[in-house]
């Protein structure tokens, strides 16, 4: 045995100088402890100094024990790999004789340290970890039960999966009965524990706890009363778990579990009656949900209409009694990150009905900026999907419920009251009808309330019934909503800016071109927006802009509304940085507006279209660097490339072939051919879409890189990608259109050298273009198709069914080109003759067979 390690006595005062100073808020003094942490981790011993402070110095204040194990936390989180034997040896033995600390500080910070050890892949060289800590359990010091407790909770929370694996010679077969034991403690943190530590392997369906199912749900019934808050949250969590899981388990008692979480739903712990609002809207997802629930709807919609009032902290937190803020900047950190959609072209070429896979995204975040999941929310996401199980049946209950909220003297009452109308607007839509006539006039006169929350809610109910209001005669319902609404998005409060400008792009989607007379009215407000608007809400207008774009498409292409629109947009398109993540939803905006102008958008093309390609070229640059250099060069944000090549795909839409000069003065051809081959699927799906669109918009730059990309697209027909496959179909499409079209234009010009070639290219050529609508390029390639058939007759005979459906995909040819398949048609009839003719056509769909017989009298 090896003498003890000790510390050298001046090492020990410089460590515990520098732990004091690193409690200092002065920022350089902690920059400059930073700095000399990173040097002394340079000595193999720093960490016995570290260890040593937070498990033998008790002579220390705890908070400087305690940063002393954080430190060393990240130092192993860091550098473990490289820790000489001798002092993680020393480290583990020693946070193994101090779990006990007397401290609640130092138990937890060892037990932190412990499980961070272990998450390093350590549990398979730390083989005595795991009985020692089940051991420790058994001891008569609450503190060492306790502190082993805390550990294993932990571990249990981060390696979940390997404990249930071969590697560590199956030790929860072992653990999860000894957990069982403890759910009777005396202490309740004790049990606590116990809960949490078992709920860890419920949703994987832990081969260990499915043995034991039986008595861990008696346990739990056992302490369903518990009188300890965090014991009755994690007794409702598991029960939310497990029927998940095991619904067979918990059907025979399902009518007291559903009792028992009526309690717990109005539990006075909020923590508690969260977890079990959350049974709610898991069992709505199971089939049993309606046989199983529908007797205890009475009791059960009274108490989540009850949640979903703010409570007085969540009012607080909002700073709900501010009502102009409008002035006030952004905090940074409450802009919350978000994810650009990218570009599925199934969506904007001709309304095939192929579905966006995007959710619709009007759920309920009218509060989002403080803590996330609240029991308000909870309560009216529950709501909203039981409404979507029972329908009418709910509605019954509510009614009488909402006759009280909505027209309720405390504003925080009436409040919630319209959160429920909102709640409810999709499951139970055919029932409200009757009422709607009288609600919507109240609802847009909630717009105007005093209280700057109830606005910003009433703007999110009223959008959850913007499709009726829609389907009525305009003037009646869709008028005054729009001019309440701008009002509200002219707000002085942020939060009903928000919620205004979400609601209105909502609007704008339902009502598409019946906004058309009010164009001058909408942009106007949405451009003075600009002026007023924060950083967070500017990023919504974007969003609002860009969707009044989609919705009212050419009808945007008007020198007075260009004029107004693209002014602002420029100007905020110039102050953003290549950088700033601001220019995605900017990006976005401009896309959509770019499509929707045409030809309106070309004074501003030049500018947008070479600012997208630097930003492809400067990400893709950046990626390489960082592949070849990863510890020099972070990884680059992909996202900019990827809004970039969607805008780009904007512009070829709406510009069509005015962007070929744009297209030949650049490399964008290049760098498609990388972004085509890059790891991220998104990058791949946008790239696609370029590619189609330019394909449709100049084809000569396209044409000679063909034998390049069309390889990288027949690899991408993976259908468990299903954009990137379907973007990368779409665009082989209009390559093959395109190449169809140029062989028939060729046929055309020099008929004599192409036609004896008919007989290999006709099938693929027919199916190709019997897809496109008429246009110029499609009437040329025809007339050449028809020269090679007088040509070489022989080459289409056997295809000829192909032919005629081909001929019948024309609407209205020119005469003379229907002059043309008149010929051929008869010609072909008579050459086979009448009885063969009725034979062949005998095989035609009945469409085709009316087509030719309306048209072509054959």
């Amino acid at each position: 045995m090896e003498c003890e390690w000790k510390p050298d006595e001046q090492g020990l005062q410089q460590i515990l100088q520098l732990l004091k100073e690193s409690q200092s808020p002065d920022t350089s003094t902690q920059r400059s402890v930073q700095q000399r942490l990173e040097q002394l981790n340079q000595y193999p011993d720093f960490n016995n100094y570290l260890i040593f402070v937070l498990t033998k110095l008790k002579s220390e204040d705890e908070p400087t024990r305690s940063l002393s194990g954080l430190i060393l936390k990240n130092n192993v989180k860091a550098h473990y790999q490289n820790f000489p034997n001798g002092v993680s040896d020393f480290i583990k033995s020693e946070c193994l004789q101090n779990i006990g600390d007397s401290s609640p500080l130092i138990r937890a910070t060892v037990g932190i340290l412990i499980t961070t050890i272990a998450s390093k892949g350590e549990l398979q060289n730390w083989p005595e970890l795991l009985p020692k800590l089940c051991l420790l359990l058994d001891s008569e010091d609450y503190n060492t039960c306790e502190g082993a407790f805390g550990a294993l909770q932990k571990i249990c929370e981060d390696s979940a999966e390997i404990l249930d694996s071969d590697m560590l010679d199956r030790p929860l077969n072992i653990m999860i009965p000894k957990f069982l034991q403890f759910f009777k403690h005396s202490s309740p943190k004790i049990r606590s524990h116990a809960i949490a530590c078992v709920n860890q392997f419920i949703i994987s369906r832990t081969q260990a706890l499915m043995l034991h199912i039986d008595p861990f749900i008696e346990n739990l019934f056992a302490l369903a009363t518990d009188d300890e808050p965090e014991v009755r949250k994690n007794v409702c969590r598991a029960l939310v778990m497990l029927l998940e899981v095991r619904l067979d388990r918990l059907l025979p008692h399902m009518h007291n579990i559903i009792e028992y979480m009526l309690q717990r739903t109005q539990d006075h712990d909020e923590n508690v009656a969260l977890e079990a609002c959350e049974f709610w809207l898991t069992l709505a997802e199971q089939p049993v949900c309606k046989e199983v629930l529908c007797g205890h709807l009475s009791q059960l919609t009274p108490v989540l209409v009850n949640g979903m009032k703010y409570s007085e902290i969540d009012i607080i937190l909002l700073k709900g009694d501010i009502e102009e803020d409008e002035a006030i900047p952004d905090n940074e950190q409450d802009i919350r990150p978000r994810f650009h959609r990218s570009r599925t072209v199934a969506q904007q070429h001709e309304g095939d009905g192929i579905e966006d896979e995007e959710d619709e995204d009007d759920e309920l975040d009218d509060d989002d900026t403080i803590s996330d999941w609240n029991l308000r929310k909870c309560s009216a996401a529950a709501l909203d999907v039981l409404a979507n199980v029972f329908r009418e049946d709910l509605l019954m209950h509510i009614l009488p419920l909402l006759k009280e909220l909505l027209f309720h003297p405390e504003w925080v009452v009436k409040e919630s009251g319209i959160l429920v109308l909102g709640a409810i607007a999709e499951g139970c839509m055919q029932g409200m009808i009757p009422y709607l006539p009288e609600l919507i006039p109240h609802l847009i006169q909630c717009l105007s309330d005093k209280k700057a929350l109830v606005r910003s809610i009433t703007c999110w109910t009223l959008s959850r019934y913007a499709h009726w209001v829609v389907s009525q005669p305009p003037d009646v319902y869709l008028k005054p909503l729009m001019t309440e609404l701008l009002k509200r998005i002219l707000d002085s409060n942020k939060r009903v800016q928000e919620a205004a400008c979400s609601a209105f792009a909502t609007l704008e989607e339902e009502a598409c071109t019946e906004l058309v007379p009010y164009l001058a009215f909408i942009l106007d407000t949405l451009v003075f927006a600009f002026s007023k608007y924060q950083h967070k809400n500017l990023l919504i207008l974007y969003d609002a802009i860009g969707t009044l774009a989609d919705s009212v498409g050419h009808h945007l292409n008007k020198p007075e509304y260009i004029q107004m629109l693209m002014p602002p947009l420029i100007q905020k398109w110039n102050q953003l940085k290549d950088e700033d993540k601001d220019l995605f939803p900017l990006l976005e905006c401009l896309s959509s507006v770019a499509t929707a102008l045409q030809s309106g958008f070309l004074p501003y093309c030049e500018p947008v279209y070479q600012r997208c390609v630097n930003l492809v070229q400067k990400t893709l640059a950046q990626s390489m660097l960082h592949q070849s250099q990863p510890e020099q060069y972070e990884a680059p944000d992909k996202d900019f490339m990827i809004v970039a090549l969607d805008l780009l795909s904007g512009l070829a839409e709406g510009l069509g072939g005015t962007i070929e000069q744009l297209v030949a003065r650049s490399n964008i051809l290049t760098l498609m051919y990388q972004c085509m081959q890059d790891k991220m699927p998104e990058v791949r799906q946008s790239s696609f879409a370029l590619l189609g669109d330019l394909t449709k918009a100049c084809f000569q730059h396209v044409k000679p890189c063909i034998a390049d990309f069309m390889p990288i697209l027949g690899t991408n027909l993976n259908p468990e990608l299903i954009s990137v496959c379907n973007n990368a179909t779409w665009a082989i499409g209009e390559v093959s259109i395109q190449m169809a079209i140029t062989i028939g234009r060729l046929g055309y010009v020099c008929p004599q050298e192409v036609a004896p070639m008919l007989q290999q290219f006709i099938r693929p050529w027919c199916t190709c273009l019997r897809n496109i609508r008429d246009n110029e390029e499609k009437d040329s390639a025809f007339r050449g198709i028809c020269t090679m058939i007088s040509v070489n007759p022989g080459g289409v005979v056997q295809d000829f069914i192909f032919f005629c459906d081909a001929v019948a995909s024309w609407v209205n040819p020119k005469d003379d080109l229907r002059d043309m398949f008149y010929k051929i048609l008869h010609g072909f009839k008579n050459q086979v003759g009448d009885d063969n003719w009725r034979r062949f056509a005998d095989q035609f769909p009945m469409p085709l067979k009316e087509r030719l017989t309306t048209f072509y009298g054959v």
